[in-house]
């Protein structure tokens, strides 16, 4: 680069000084990188900065192995020099406009198989704290709730249909269908709810000290039971909602009626699922088909 480059740069970095010590750090990291692609690519003002460049650059990290998310900050940080570049009048064009980065493949949600999930929820033990945690690991496998879902449950529930009314994102209520395991389990725990509950607390779920058990406390006890169980991954509530729509989509492969359990405005977030779906019947084709096994002997 020229001085008269490197100068911009340096006027840059102060012009975001107002910026937090992390943005600045990643906008300066990111422009070196830049900088450094510029002085391999021949380019040594920043007038001579095009769209072809800035996409030559994108298409040199990805080759590299950058992940989607870490592009999208190096173009949002490249983004933002080039506003400061305009604004300066050195350059007159955006060469970022309209720029697509390339599409890195969605990561799918990790599940439970169903051995695994009977394992967990199968915990042993009649006093008032493993009564209420086995109540919260059946109604999250049984009708794939949120965490923020279950943790909102008020306790005046009528469970003689076997539904459960919950209010979802968007503030969008819907009535889930209860199983009958998860509704033995929570008719044992509202049987000694009130040895926990303050008399002026409303919630189905509460900790020993009478009040509304948290969001990140149901995330510990479930792990705690997966840890107790013996399970071998990171179990989470929302591991849990992944498996419960895993497993009713493989058994049912009605996907609308799995976007209608979760609570998705769109079946689009839904359709996630059939990709899980496949990787099971890939794991038992490979398993079970003869020429599947032949290519494998071979």
């Amino acid at each position: 680069m020229q001085a008269t480059a490197n100068q911009l740069v340096e006027a840059y970095q102060a012009h975001i000084q107002h910026l937090a010590e992390q943005t600045r750090r990643n906008y300066r990291r990111d422009l070196a990188l830049f900088c450094a692609y510029c002085d391999s690519a021949g380019i040594d003002r920043w007038q001579d900065l095009d769209v072809h460049a800035v996409r030559a650059f994108v298409t040199r990290r990805h080759r590299q192995g950058i992940s989607g998310r870490s592009l999208a900050r190096n173009l949002s940080s490249l983004r933002s020099f080039v506003r400061f570049l305009i604004d300066r009048g050195v350059l007159k064009h955006d060469p970022t406009q309209g720029l697509q980065l390339p599409r890195s493949p969605r990561k799918l949600p990790a599940t439970l198989d169903a051995d695994q999930a009977r394992r967990l929820v199968a915990i042993d033990g009649d006093d008032v704290l493993t009564r209420r945690d086995r109540a919260i690991l059946e109604l999250f496998y049984s009708s794939g709730l949120r965490l923020a879902e279950l943790a909102t449950l008020d306790a005046n529930l009528d469970l003689g249909d076997a539904l459960i009314r919950v209010t979802g994102k968007g503030n969008r209520q819907r009535s889930i269908p209860v199983g009958r395991h998860a509704l033995t389990a929570l008719r044992a725990w509202l049987a000694v709810r009130a040895d926990w509950a303050a008399l002026d607390e409303q919630a189905l779920f509460v900790s020993q000290r009478g009040r509304r058990l948290s969001r990140r406390a149901i995330e510990q006890r479930v792990h705690h039971w997966a840890v107790r169980q013996g399970l071998p991954v990171d179990v989470h509530p929302h591991m849990l909602r992944h498996s419960f729509a895993s497993h009713l989509l493989e058994s049912s492969g009605d996907l609308r009626a799995v976007q209608e359990l979760l609570g998705h405005a769109n079946i689009g977030t839904t359709q996630i699922y059939t990709h899980l779906d496949f990787q099971h019947l890939a794991r038992v084709y490979d398993g079970a088909h003869p020429r599947a096994r032949r290519k494998r002997e071979s």
